[in-house]
């Protein structure tokens, strides 16, 4: 019989990837974090779009939202054909159309011009996120060292978002608003480089037939939803636009799920819902994106028109909001190890929760200390939550559907962020306005100031100057109002994620059997069977 002894070699197909592999997980990282970075540098030249494009409100919200509409939209479909076409290739293709795009926003003259370079943005975005992850799955074969650079992966999406802003104001200080797009070219060629040397070419070996009526569907489903989302809290929530996207939205999915369950060839084997672990770890990924995104989109403005910070400074003071998820994220794996996913990623949500609700105990002048030591608890919580939950989405699935598995992921965390943006905001201003009618009625201020003020607390802020000796007292009362407005965001979020925690415990196993691992060892078996046919053809001597 076959002396074969120890653990079997973590990558039998080609032991020089395997060997490559952090080199990979850092390119991927790169690549990754250029564009969750791109999703938050953007907002803090806003006020430079204004000066310099003449850009309207609803300009402005597009310039942030085209990308994120587009991005969002076409996931699934990027997905699939990576997996169908090659991962690396989708990749590739993915940095080259970011880069170009963001080149192409750089030279805009126009809002409009804007507008479509960063909706053609978005389609690299929608290349590139789903094909880090599923490289990644791909790449590390090991269960627990998957887990491992999925946590790693998942912290630098996390500094991403933290990051922009600080590199933004940085830029904003020094350059013109372009800045903000002109910094992902060397970072993309770097991308670009780095993947030619290193990452290794995977998909679907079964190579499915193209899905053009999921797609489309898919793409029409999720675009509708977003646009309604996105449009509620600007044009009204029963406004005709967002019903109708609602409705054409629901009735997209609805047709996509429809078609999807009963195709010879589907984009997305619905089938994977069944699964508890999948189904429960996409919802943690929603519901707490939700939250942050929520938070984060409150917090920006707290510390820019309550505290008076400029964009830099307000970035600058988010940095330990950014390194506590740097240094939890990466850990959350080893701590998975140990107690399990299901009380990691339930734990998580629940700090998350905890200190939303310590958030929501702030006021206008609240110390610095204390609102980001709250803000760091609420960060290691998510921390806890992204790899785990991201590793439970993959390693539920079958290796060769890693393409349209990451995409899904990847589609909850878009639509949970613009959720939260949206449904938070939206608590917020309705809360906010009301506050600054009741300090109007109360100083005696009337006329267009009072409708202007309601729109935004920059606008209030900006306007006060011109009431004379009830400017304080009104700049006080728009302030509080602002503040009073983000306690009830904050404590909405704050149940949500607590809700999504218990669904997390309830439905999330404590360690589930990787369908990945499984593969593994079915090579394994299959490469020792084959070790012990040889042996025994070989004559035993003096036979």
């Amino acid at each position: 019989m076959s002396s074969h002894a120890g653990p079997p070699p973590t990558d039998t197909l080609d032991p020089g990837i395997h060997a490559k592999r952090w080199l990979i997980l850092a390119t991927l990282c790169v690549s990754l974090l250029m564009i969750v970075m791109d999703n938050t540098i953007l907002n803090v030249a806003i006020p430079k779009l204004v000066d310099d494009l003449h850009a309207t409100n609803s300009q402005l919200q597009w310039i942030v939202d085209g990308y994120t509409l587009v991005f969002a939209g076409l996931l699934l479909t990027a997905g699939a054909l990576g997996d169908r076409f090659g991962r690396k290739l989708a990749l590739r293709v993915g940095i080259c159309v970011f880069v170009l795009g963001s080149a192409l926003s750089a030279l805009s003259t126009t809002p409009a011009q804007l507008i479509s370079a960063r909706s053609f943005m978005g389609i690299g975005g929608a290349l590139i996120m789903p094909s880090t992850l599923s490289i990644l799955t791909n790449v590390f074969r090991d269960p627990k060292e998957r887990g491992r650079a999925i946590a790693i992966w998942a912290g630098f999406s996390g500094v991403g978002v933290a990051a922009g802003p600080v590199i933004g104001g940085f830029l904003l200080n020094h350059f013109s608003w372009s800045s903000v797009f002109w910094v992902n070219v060397p970072i993309g060629i770097a991308a670009l480089v780095a993947g030619y040397l290193f990452i290794p070419e995977s998909k679907d070996p079964a190579a499915p037939r193209l899905d053009p009526i999921g797609a489309l569907l898919s793409i029409v489903g999720l675009g509708s939803l977003l646009f309604a989302i996105i449009q509620g809290p600007t044009t009204g929530w029963t406004s005709t636009s967002v019903v109708f996207g609602f409705g054409v939205g629901i009735v997209a999915i609805v047709g996509f799920i429809l078609w999807e369950a009963h195709s010879d060839h589907p984009m997305l084997d619905v089938s994977f819902f069944k699964n508890p672990r999948f189904s429960a770890a996409n919802s943690a990924i929603t519901l707490t994106f939700f939250a942050m995104f929520g938070s984060m989109f409150l917090m920006t403005q707290y510390w820019q028109f309550v505290h008076g910070y400029t964009p830099l400074q307000a970035g600058v003071r988010l940095v330990p909001f950014a390194l506590m998820m740097m240094i939890v994220a990466p850990l959350s794996a080893r701590v998975v190890e140990r107690f399990g996913t299901k009380l990691v990623v339930s734990g998580g949500m629940f700090i998350v929760a905890l200190a939303l609700l310590s958030l929501a105990t702030i006021k206008a002048d609240t110390s610095y200390l204390r609102v980001i030591i709250c803000m760091c608890v609420m960060s290691s919580g998510m921390g806890l939550i992204f790899g785990p939950a991201t590793e439970s989405v993959m390693g539920s699935l079958p290796r060769e559907k890693a393409g349209v598995g990451s995409a899904v992921n990847d589609t909850t965390r878009q639509t949970g962020g613009a959720l939260g943006v949206a449904v938070i905001g939206s608590l917020v201003a309705s809360v906010y306005a009301g506050n600054v009618d009741t300090a109007a009625q109360r100083l005696g201020i009337t006329g267009d100031i009072v409708a202007k003020s309601r729109a935004s607390l920059g606008d209030a802020l900006a306007l006060a100057p011109q009431l004379g000796d009830k400017t304080k007292a009104f700049v006080l009362a728009v302030r509080n109002g602002y503040t009073d407005g983000l306690i009830h965001g904050m404590v909405i979020g704050a149940v949500i994620v607590a809700l999504a925690g218990v669904v997390a415990f309830v439905f999330l196993p404590a360690r589930a059997v990787d369908p990945l691992s499984l593969d593994l060892q079915h090579e394994h078996a299959e490469e020792r069977a084959a070790e012990a046919v040889s042996d025994d053809r070989v004559p035993v001597a003096g036979a």
